[in-house]
């Protein structure tokens, strides 16, 4: 345990510790395809009432479970959602606001060439429009957090996802962190002996470290690959499933909180 809680307060490479968050999470004994079920028709809702206030309850109820229920650290929590929150405005930022040669909006800022306008109409969208997707990704994280990424293949595999899908999935998503363990040891490596020192090096570094990436890159795939046909890989990939019991209170619970989404809708559309 006291590896685990090593691996995820280290500053560098977060991505490598998302398997570990599923692993120590307090709800990871229950049924993955309770979680994923939950997690999808929630993503679901979310999107169909299109409701403030429902997004709103749906951002708590996620963050209640990860947090309370999997006793996954706020400071932990909060970081990992920072991520998807910087592209939420970047994405957003275009839709609240307009550019005009006069000053025909609620709201203007003048440039010198062109007025930036926009009204409380268009800010007011783009409000729901963060808190729709900000719901819809704490619901995603709350299955990618306490999920395990072979049970969420098991999921898939059950709901006859086609089975090259599922691999290619699987295989892409183990590399993607391994990539990310390598460039964070090359960048610290290259830290440590002044790499960033300036702009010019900075350049120069990071010229260097992209270009050994794809070398290595190349290395590691055959190399994960002979270790694969070495323990009689033949084109089929089998996890160990362990069965888990879903329990009367976990359904009724979900039940009740998703009925409650459909009258809070109700109530406010």
């Amino acid at each position: 345990m006291d590896h685990h809680k090593h691996r995820i307060g280290h500053k560098h490479g977060e991505g490598f510790s998302i398997d570990f968050y599923a692993y120590i999470s307090k709800i990871r004994h229950w049924n993955p395809t309770f979680k994923v079920s939950l997690s999808v028709l929630t993503l679901i809702l979310c999107i169909a009432l299109d409701n403030p206030y429902v997004s709103v309850m749906i951002i708590i109820a996620m963050a209640y479970l990860t947090i309370i229920k999997g006793e996954l650290p706020i400071r932990q929590y909060l970081p990992i959602l920072a991520v998807q929150i910087g592209f939420i405005l970047i994405g957003t930022f275009t839709i609240g606001i307009d550019f005009s040669k006069k000053p025909i909006g609620q709201y203007n800022l003048y440039l010198g060439f062109c007025y930036v306008i926009t009204s409380q109409a268009k800010l007011k969208e783009v409000i729901f429009l963060i808190l729709k997707v900000f719901a819809a990704i704490s619901a995603l994280q709350m299955m990618i957090l306490s999920t395990p990424s072979s049970e969420v293949i098991y999921v898939l595999r059950k709901a006859h996802v086609p089975k090259l899908i599922i691999e290619l999935m699987n295989i892409i998503y183990r590399y993607i962190f391994i990539l990310m363990d390598v460039y964070t040891k090359m960048k610290n490596s290259a830290e440590s002996r002044q790499g960033y020192c300036d702009i010019k090096t900075s350049y120069y570094t990071f010229g260097s470290i992209a270009s050994n990436m794809l070398v290595v890159s190349l290395k590691k795939a055959n190399s994960y690959y002979d270790a694969m046909e070495a323990r009689c890989y033949d084109g089929d990939l089998t996890f160990w499933e362990e069965d888990k019991k879903v329990e009367k209170i976990q359904i009724v619970t979900a039940a009740a909180f998703i009925i409650s989404l459909i009258l809070l809708w109700s109530f406010t559309r």
